[in-house]
């Protein structure tokens, strides 16, 4: 059986500098559409290893 992709939504607002300065802000889904990241980008929004120091994003349920 395939894995359906993880989904995420965003807890704190952010600007993501690696996403050409998008907003995000809490409650949006992340990333938008059409948007690929890669799990390095995932694990350091999902802990607080970022510029915010904050989580930022947290799975969906």
């Amino acid at each position: 059986m395939e894995q359906k992709p993880k989904k995420y939504i965003v807890v704190h607002d952010f600007k993501d500098l690696e996403d050409n300065g998008a907003i995000y802000f809490k409650g949006d889904k992340y990333p938008r559409k059409s948007v690929q990241v890669d799990d390095e980008r995932i694990q350091e929004l999902l802990s607080t290893n970022n510029k915010i120091g904050k989580q930022l994003i947290k799975e969906q349920e």
